[in-house]
């Protein structure tokens, strides 16, 4: 069974995505992905919207500052980049998210059939079902609460600068574009203006 890995974060870069795939450390990063049992590419992406929107919040260990969540209940569109994989390759990078060891494969039902199963109190520990497409499901995860119960947090240039490349590639949008749709988020919003993030993507990741 193929499912599509649904990515609104860092992984929207295609180049970061491969380190959880074949393994290894993203650029400007802090940590090593141990990579998938199948260390094979995608077999097929799509630029994709989804109902709601991103913010920023707690303290991420790789990047520092505030963490990408996703609450379908918030105003507007996010932007994401949909990742066709094997359901062997998705339950491995779900657990590289949750900070788990890769090789085991969760039953799933419940989030193909209700929308939403929550695997762990943790962060990314909650998985939603966002849609079908080509026949295939759409997943992604996220924390548990909504932004309105979160704890935001500003996240780094680093990550905004890999947050933005990504939306650069995978939608094609200009940096100005890129950063407006950034420093609106919940979290970064009054903590990063549209052109210091532009600056951020001057240059490339």
């Amino acid at each position: 069974m193929d499912l599509w890995y649904v990515a609104y974060g860092s992984n929207l870069y295609r180049e970061r995505f491969a380190c959880y795939l074949a393994g290894g450390t993203p650029a400007g990063g802090a940590r090593r992905y141990t990579g998938c049992r199948d260390t094979r590419p995608a077999r097929a992406e799509r630029s994709v919207t989804l109902p709601g929107g991103i913010y920023f919040a707690l303290e991420s260990l790789t990047w520092g500052g505030g963490m990408a969540f996703y609450d379908p209940a918030l105003p507007g569109r996010a932007a994401a980049r949909a990742y066709l994989l094997t359901r062997q390759q998705f339950c491995d990078v779900m657990a590289q998210e949750m900070r788990r060891g890769t090789g085991t494969d969760p039953d799933l039902s419940e989030v193909l059939r209700t929308g939403r199963q929550r695997l762990g109190p943790g962060r990314y520990e909650t998985v939603l079902k966002i849609g079908e497409r080509g026949g295939h499901p759409m997943l992604t995860f996220t924390a548990p609460e909504a932004a309105a119960e979160a704890a935001l947090n500003a996240p780094t240039a680093p990550y905004l600068a890999m947050l933005g490349h990504g939306l650069r590639e995978a939608h094609g949008w200009d940096a100005g574009r890129a950063a407006a749709y950034l420093a609106a988020r919940p979290g970064a919003r009054g903590a990063w203006t549209t052109g210091a993030i532009t600056a951020l993507l001057a240059s490339g990741p």
